[in-house]
C-alpha cells in the first residue's frame, strides 16, 4: 500500500525529585511491545489534543500537552486485511499530572515508567529510539519539553 498514514502520539513524561525525566510507555494490544499512546488524527481536533485523548484512553494519563511537536518517527502498521501502511507519527510531550486507576483500555494494556534510555532499548522503531535518547541526554534542549515543564 502506497498511502501514507498520519498518526499522533503523546509522550507522557514526569520529573523525579532529582530532576531526572521519566517516560510512560504502554504495551500494544496485539504484539504487547512497548509503545507510546498513539492513534489517528481526529476530525475537528488539533493534533496535540488528539494525542492527549490517546494518552488518557490508552495509558490513563492526564496532564498538560505541548502544542509543539518533539519529533516524529515512522513504522509499518499491519492492517486488518494483512497489508501494511507506512505511518508517520508526530510526537507531542505531555507533562503527566494524574494517572487514573481506571481508564478505558486498562484491561488491554500495561503501563510502566522508564528512563528515556531504558524506553529507547524497548521500542522497535529506530527513529523513536533516537528521539528517546535525545531526551535522555538533554531534555532541557527540547523547546516542547521546556514548554510543558513550565506549565503549572
Amino acid at each position: 500500500m502506497n498511502e501514507k498514514g498520519e498518526q499522533i502520539a503523546a509522550l507522557p513524561i514526569k520529573w523525579d525529585k532529582s530532576g531526572k525525566i521519566t517516560v510512560l510507555m504502554v504495551t500494544s494490544r496485539e504484539t504487547r511491545r512497548w509503545v507510546l499512546p498513539k492513534g489517528w488524527i481526529m476530525d475537528n481536533k488539533k493534533p496535540w489534543d488528539a494525542a492527549k485523548i490517546e494518552a488518557l484512553e490508552e495509558a490513563g494519563a492526564d496532564g498538560c500537552i505541548a502544542d509543539e511537536e518533539l519529533g516524529a518517527y515512522h513504522y509499518d502498521k499491519v492492517l486488518d486485511d494483512g497489508s501494511t501502511l507506512r505511518c508517520r507519527v508526530t510526537v507531542y510531550p505531555m507533562k503527566v499530572r494524574k494517572l487514573k486507576r481506571n481508564w478505558k483500555e486498562r484491561d488491554q494494556r500495561k503501563r510502566h515508567w522508564f528512563t528515556p534510555k531504558a524506553a529507547a532499548k524497548r521500542v522497535h522503531e529506530p527513529e523513536l529510539s533516537a528521539l528517546l535518547l535525545r531526551l535522555d541526554k538533554k531534555p532541557h534542549k527540547e523547546p516542547s519539553v521546556r514548554m510543558v515543564r513550565k506549565a503549572s
